[in-house]
């Protein structure tokens, strides 16, 4: 059966999620919240009955351990493929910043626009547009073709990397991307039709 079955799964909860801190590319791992969203992941991707062809993550620990704990939980080993392509996007001179300080350093106004516009990068970092640039080639190139193919496919990432995926996917504009929230360790389904769009779409919320 041609399935052409795609699941994105974004990273468990990391450290300096729950510090509210700006992460970016910063290799920080999960908390034990993270790792039992993983785990919460992988039982319901498996009560779904899914398997997979092949997985891919980012070059960072969160999004690399989530995937290895979603597939353990559903007994399975799939090849991954791990690339930086799919990193977070790189927040640059906010990463580390507690969201709360980098208000009270620029104003709520500016650190509003960096979180929340679709082209305005942070000082030394990358807009979402830039994240779009460097994670949907690589998507289109790599990736699509494997599910097109029928090969099932898992992507464990990052709520800015998966956007620029779910951006293409869904036909969405820029205004309606950035209002698209992603929570940690939760799957959303896809199953596309030959020509790439969504055939259908299933968010495996609590």
């Amino acid at each position: 059966m041609n399935d052409r079955l795609l699941v994105l799964v974004r990273h468990g909860q990391s450290e300096w999620n729950l510090k509210n801190l700006f992460t970016g590319w910063k290799d920080v791992d999960l908390t034990e919240q993270g790792v039992a969203e993983a785990h919460t992941a992988g039982r319901k991707l498996k009560a779904q009955g899914l398997k997979f062809d092949c997985a891919y993550t980012s070059a960072l620990k969160r999004a690399q351990r989530t995937l290895d704990i979603i597939l353990e939980e559903m007994g399975q080993q799939a090849p991954i493929v791990r690339d930086q392509a799919l990193n977070e996007r790189d927040y640059g001179d906010l990463v580390g910043l507690n969201k709360d300080d980098a208000r009270k350093k620029w104003g709520e106004e500016q650190v509003l626009i960096w979180r929340r516009s679709y082209d305005v990068p942070p000082p030394g970092g990358e807009s979402l547009k830039d994240t779009v640039a460097r994670a949907l080639p690589y998507f289109v190139q790599e990736i699509l073709p494997r599910v097109l193919r029928g090969e099932r496919t898992l992507i464990s990432a990052h709520g800015n990397s998966l956007r620029a995926l779910i951006m293409v996917l869904e036909r969405l504009t820029p205004d309606q991307i950035l209002k698209r929230e992603l929570s940690t360790g939760v799957p959303i389904i896809y199953h596309l039709n030959a020509d790439s769009t969504v055939a259908s779409q299933l968010d495996l919320a609590a």
